[in-house]
C-alpha cells in the first residue's frame, strides 16, 4: 500500500491570516497609544491633508490670540500712563482754581507753581512709558498727518451776514437768539491767551473796538507780541465771522458744526515774509504755533465783571488740535490668521508740550497772578479733553482686542472639534477592535501550532 505526503496548505494559510492579525493588531495598538484613528497617510489619506491643514490653522489661530494678548497688554500699559496724566491735570485744575482765588498771595501762588510745574514734569514722565522699549504715547506712534494748528469756534455767537468781520464792533456781539450780550463802549475787554507756554493778557478799552481788530490789528497787541520768531515768520491771532467750517483735520478734511449752522473761530494768522509779495497763510500748522486756551473778560468801568456777557462770550472751545506732521508709525497689531488681518493703532502725542502745558523752550504755564491761572484753567480743560480722548481711544481698542480674542478662541474650539472627529480615536471601539484582533492572532497562533504538530506526526511514522 502506497502513502501519499501532501504539502502543509493550512499551516500557510493560517500563518497568512496571523500576519494579517498582527498588523491590524499593531495598528489598533497603535491608534490606543497614540489617541489617533489617523497616524499617518496610509490610515486615511484624505483624511489625513484635510487634519493637517485644519492644525496649522489651528496653530495660527493660537498664534493670533497671543498677538492680540500681547496687544492687550500693551494698551494696558499706554492706558496706565494716561490714566495718570487724566488725574494728574484734574490735580492741576484745583490747583489753578485755587491759584485764581485772590484769597491768595503771590507768595501762595509761588507755592502752587512748583507743584504745578511738577506734575507738567510728571506728565512727561508719563508719556515716555514703554512696551518691550517701544514708546507709545510720546507722538511716534501716530497716523500719518498733515501738520494741524489750533482752531477755536464759539457756536452760541450770532452771525451777522451784513457786517464784515473785521467791522463788527464788540458793543454789537448777540447769542444765537439775537440778544445782544450787554457789552458797553465804556466797559474794558481783558484777553488771556497761553500760546507755546506763555500766558499773554492785555486789556483794552472797548469803545468802537472789533474783537478782530483787538487781536491782529492794534499796534502793541497781540501780533507784535505772540508770534514773532526772527525766521522770516510773523503773526498773531485770526478772528473770522460767519465760517461753515472750523478748518482742516490731519487729512485736509473740512471739519464742520453739528449742527451745520455757521460759526466763529479764532486761529493763527502767520505772515511768510520771505515770500515776494508776503504770503499770509491762516492756521499755520504745528505745535510751534497752537493755542493752548483763550479767556476773554469783560468788566464795566468800575471794575465789575458782567457774568452774562463773559458767560457768552466765553464758549469758544478747541475744536482742532495743533499737531506736528508726521510720517504713518501706527502701530500694527496683527490679530488674525490671514495677511492684513491687523488693527492699525495711532497714539496722539501725550507730552506736555502737546498738551500745550510747557513751551517748546521748556518754560510752565504760569499761575503767578489771577489772570494767568484764569487762562491756566482754560488750557487745563482742553488739555484733559485731549487726554480723555485718548483714554477713549485706547478703550476701544482694548475692547476691540478682547472681541477679537474671543472671537479666535471660538474659531480654533470649532476648529480643533472639527479635526478630532476626522483624527481622534474612539477609544471604546478601538479598545474592542484591539482585542477582537488580539483573540483573533492568539487563535492563529494556536492553530499553527497545531497544523505545525500534524507534520511532525507524519514524520514520526516514516521513523
Amino acid at each position: 500500500m502506497s502513502m501519499h505526503i501532501k504539502n502543509n496548505m493550512d499551516s500557510l494559510r493560517i500563518q497568512n491570516i496571523l500576519t494579517a492579525n498582527t498588523k491590524k493588531t499593531q495598528s489598533q495598538l497603535g491608534k490606543i497609544a497614540s489617541g489617533l484613528k489617523i497616524n499617518g497617510a496610509a490610515d486615511d489619506a484624505s483624511g489625513y491633508a484635510i487634519s493637517e491643514g485644519m492644525r496649522v490653522q489651528i496653530r495660527a489661530l493660537s498664534q493670533a490670540e497671543q498677538n492680540a494678548q500681547n496687544g492687550t497688554s500693551m494698551m494696558k500699559v499706554a492706558e496706565g500712563a494716561v490714566s495718570s496724566t487724566v488725574d494728574i491735570i484734574r490735580t492741576m485744575k484745583e490747583k489753578a482754581i485755587n491759584a485764581a482765588n485772590d484769597t491768595n498771595t503771590d507768595a501762595d501762588r509761588q507755592i502752587i507753581q512748583k507743584e504745578f510745574n511738577q506734575m507738567i514734569d510728571q506728565i512727561d514722565d508719563n508719556a515716555h512709558v514703554t512696551y518691550n522699549g517701544k514708546y507709545l504715547i510720546d507722538g511716534s506712534k501716530n497716523h500719518a498727518i498733515k501738520a494741524t494748528a489750533t482752531v477755536f469756534a464759539n457756536d452760541y455767537l450770532s452771525e451777522p451776514d451784513n457786517i464784515p468781520r473785521d467791522g463788527r464792533k464788540l458793543t454789537d456781539f448777540a447769542d444765537k437768539n439775537g440778544e445782544s450780550l450787554g457789552i458797553l463802549a465804556s466797559d474794558n475787554i481783558t484777553i488771556s491767551l497761553v500760546q507755546d507756554g506763555k500766558t499773554y493778557t492785555k486789556t483794552y478799552k472797548v469803545g468802537d473796538r472789533s474783537l478782530a481788530g483787538i487781536l491782529t490789528d492794534i499796534p502793541g497787541g497781540f501780533q507784535d507780541d505772540i508770534f514773532n520768531n526772527g525766521n522770516g515768520y510773523e503773526g498773531g491771532l485770526s478772528f473770522l465771522d460767519s465760517k461753515e467750517y472750523y478748518g482742516y483735520d490731519g487729512f485736509d478734511n473740512k471739519i464742520k458744526p453739528p449742527s451745520g449752522h455757521k460759526t466763529t473761530i479764532i486761529t493763527m494768522l502767520v505772515q511768510n515774509l520771505n515770500d515776494n509779495p508776503p504770503h499770509v497763510e491762516e492756521a499755520e500748522a504745528g505745535l510751534p504755533f497752537q493755542l493752548g486756551g483763550i479767556t476773554l473778560s469783560i468788566t464795566d468801568r468800575d471794575g465789575n465783571v458782567r457774568t452774562s456777557a463773559n458767560a457768552k462770550l466765553n464758549q469758544f472751545h478747541e475744536v482742532i488740535r495743533a499737531q506736528n506732521a508726521s510720517e504713518d508709525n501706527a502701530l500694527v497689531l496683527q490679530i488674525g490668521s490671514k495677511a492684513n488681518q491687523s488693527i492699525k493703532v495711532g497714539l496722539t502725542d501725550m507730552r506736555a508740550h502737546a498738551l500745550a502745558l510747557r513751551g517748546s523752550d521748556g518754560s510752565y504755564v504760569s499761575l503767578s497772578n489771577q489772570a494767568n491761572a484764569n487762562a491756566a484753567i482754560e488750557v487745563l480743560d482742553n488739555a484733559l479733553s485731549k487726554a480723555l480722548d485718548q483714554q477713549t481711544t485706547i478703550g476701544a481698542i482694548q475692547s476691540r482686542l478682547s472681541y477679537t480674542i474671543d472671537n479666535i478662541v471660538t474659531a480654533r474650539t470649532n476648529i480643533q472639534s472639527a479635526e478630532s472627529v476626522i483624527r481622534d480615536a474612539d477609544m471604546a471601539k478601538e479598545m474592542t477592535s484591539y482585542t477582537r484582533e488580539n483573540l483573533l492572532s492568539q487563535a492563529a497562533q494556536s492553530m499553527l501550532a497545531q497544523s505545525n504538530q500534524q507534520g511532525s506526526n507524519v514524520l514520526s511514522l516514516l521513523q
